[in-house]
């Protein structure tokens, strides 16, 4: 079988983590690479045996079989758009844009093209989550309490609402789509933000506290803070009649009545198989995309509902998508 070869919009951290895993994988050829900052893209091309390309429109005529964009939250929208012009599988990191106006229209024109896409929300192909989903299986959830305690990512954008949309569109965002594959989707939500930056210059909360409202009569909780020197923890904690369970990347703690165990799990392995699904899929080998860009824009609007609802103090309907 020729190879797949792949094509790389984007340089940064999360970018050289899909070309490392890309690289990895059998028959994968990391073939062009392309950033706003060449020197980066040169890096990590001369890293994979790539071609440095000069846009997107360049990485497009180079026979590409995928491309992957992987930019900052302001800069989707024109990178996806030449894409799916071009009717190439596409696959974009999370989160797909800084508001939801944005994405709805990228949504839009995936869909008339019917093009086959994919989005890095990977904690889905954690065993821990199907693990997860398996003992909620005919349970009554009840609670849901969500967390995101961590730093401020060292890039320069981060602090910024208008170039990353916030910690709960940028970092919570995995969170809240675990929320929704577990448990349901949420009908609105009301959160309060501290007022207060986590590091001079920066125009986002420091704390988020939010509540959330299931369809389905679960309520649930989203706690978010960015002013740690580390990450804390990130992950969700669901009660129903009986039974605490609580998922995070590395490990699933159960409890059931007086028994409690514990199952853990490596995150690269989650990392991994998000990007083997989507070159699968590419190849017509698979069928296990289990974030298509559809599915990412309901996760985006609550993350965008609840940044909002932060922002004006205002109890805020998430929309359907």
């Amino acid at each position: 079988m020729p190879a797949t070869r792949v094509g790389l919009v984007g340089a940064g951290g999360v970018a050289q983590r899909h070309a490392r895993v890309l690289s990895g994988l059998k028959g994968v050829q990391l073939t062009a690479v392309t950033d706003v900052v060449p020197e980066a893209a040169r890096r990590l091309a001369e890293e994979h045996g790539a071609s440095v390309l000069p846009d997107v429109a360049a990485v497009l005529t180079q026979g590409v079989d995928a491309v992957y964009v992987c930019v900052p939250p302001f800069a989707h929208g024109p990178a996806e758009r030449a894409v799916i012009d071009s009717g190439i599988p596409l696959f974009v990191e999370k989160p797909i844009s800084i508001d939801l106006d944005e994405a709805l229209k990228t949504g839009e024109l995936i869909t008339a093209r019917g093009l086959l896409t994919g989005v890095g929300h990977h904690w889905r192909y954690s065993a821990l989550v199907d693990q997860a989903q398996q003992i909620l299986q005919g349970r009554v959830v009840r609670l849901v309490s969500g967390s995101w305690l961590d730093k401020v990512p060292p890039v320069g954008w981060w602090p910024h609402r208008d170039r990353s949309g916030g910690p709960i569109v940028e970092q919570a965002a995995h969170v809240l789509d675990l929320a929704r594959h577990l448990v349901g989707e949420v009908t609105e939500v009301s959160a309060v933000g501290n007022g207060t930056p986590p590091v001079e210059g920066a125009d986002i909360d420091g704390a988020i506290a939010a509540t959330l409202r299931f369809a389905g009569g679960t309520v649930g909780t989203l706690a978010t803070t960015s002013v740690l020197g580390w990450k804390q923890r990130a992950g969700l904690e669901i009660y129903a009649d009986g039974l605490a369970l609580a998922i995070t990347e590395d490990r699933l703690t159960v409890r059931d009545g007086d028994r409690e165990w514990q199952m853990e799990a490596d995150p690269e392995a989650a990392r991994v198989a998000v990007d083997q699904a989507f070159i699968d899929a590419v190849r017509g080998a698979g069928d296990d995309v289990r974030v298509p860009y559809a599915e990412a824009l309901r996760t985006h609007a609550l993350a965008t509902a609840t940044a909002e609802s932060a922002a004006t103090g205002r109890v805020v309907a998430v929309p359907h998508v």
